[in-house]
């Protein structure tokens, strides 16, 4: 199948390549930073072009305007789109503007999925992402081929577009949540004349135990933090959650006190660092450092 992938970045290189490795071909438009090695590609003029060769186009790009500028634009996918052609939105962006972009695609003649996903670039690299969409079954069924040989836990969260960006909004505040909650408990810890390490190792035997526990806690103590995911792109997906859970009414309390957090973090030069730095505000608040 010829493919168009538009956002060849961090996650959307080994995605393409997955694909390719599988025997497909890959389109793309001009992009940023030129091809990864071990990625070849029929670079096009613009995303219109792309849609116009593909059959299927898939999106991988870091925020809503970035979406919305390669979908609508004067030469965006939605100006180039043959009938039939199915878009699929691998990016995290806004589930209202997802549901507004679907039916664009669909007035276009096209068909539309969203499908964020969750695994950052190992799981890119492995093929192991956790994907989450939103769309009609039998796009689904179509997409699906392809979702399995990018990752491993893919579920059709519900057949409207934008299901599955929600999905992700939700991941990501039980994520934001349980690194606040993890720096917290360190934090406290370490200041009140317990060794964090010490700490952290008891709890992990326990109820308390958690992937973040287990490689964010560490990450805490040791003071190291390269990023794995940063913190600005998860700024983002909590602004997202938080413009999103206001339109519909619904309070998140705690997910605001996580993104003021970060946003502290962000304002002190750590917006490049890893999601797991939000340890830094609150051991500035506390005067206390918990790593050496």
């Amino acid at each position: 199948m010829k493919i168009g992938f538009i956002g060849l970045g961090v996650m959307g290189a080994p995605m393409a390549a997955n694909l390719q490795k599988a025997g497909h071909q890959i389109v793309t438009t001009l992009n940023r930073s030129p091809l990864p090695e071990g990625l070849t590609a029929e670079v096009l003029a613009n995303p219109a072009a792309v849609a116009g060769a593909a059959e299927v186009v898939i999106l991988m790009l870091p925020d809503t305007p970035d979406v919305e500028r390669v979908m609508r634009g004067e030469a965006g996918v939605l100006a180039g789109l043959r009938p039939g052609t199915l878009v699929v939105d691998m990016s995290t962006i806004s589930p209202l503007v997802t549901a507004e972009l679907a039916q664009a695609t669909r007035d276009a003649g096209g068909a539309y999925i969203d499908a964020p996903v969750s695994g950052g670039q190992i799981g890119a690299e492995q093929a192991s992402l956790t994907i989450m969409a939103g769309g009609a079954q039998a796009d689904f069924d179509r997409a699906l081929p392809l979702f399995q040989l990018m990752g491993k836990n893919i579920t059709l969260v519900g057949e409207v577009c934008g299901a599955g960006q929600t999905c992700k909004l939700a991941n990501q505040i039980i994520v934001a949540l349980n690194i606040e909650a993890v720096a917290e408990a360190l934090v406290f810890a370490s200041k009140a004349g317990c060794d964090p390490a010490k700490v952290r190792e008891a709890l992990m035997g326990g109820f308390a135990s958690s992937r973040i526990l287990e490689v964010h806690g560490k990450r805490m103590i040791d003071g190291t933090f390269n990023p794995g995911f940063r913190m600005k792109l998860h700024q983002k997906d909590l602004n997202l959650a938080l413009s999103s859970a206001r339109a519909i009414g619904v309070s998140l309390p705690n997910t605001a006190t996580a993104q003021e957090l970060m946003n502290a973090c962000a304002a002190q030069g750590g917006a490049d660092r890893d999601h797991s730095a939000l340890v830094q505000a609150l051991e500035l608040m506390a005067a206390h450092k918990i790593s050496g």
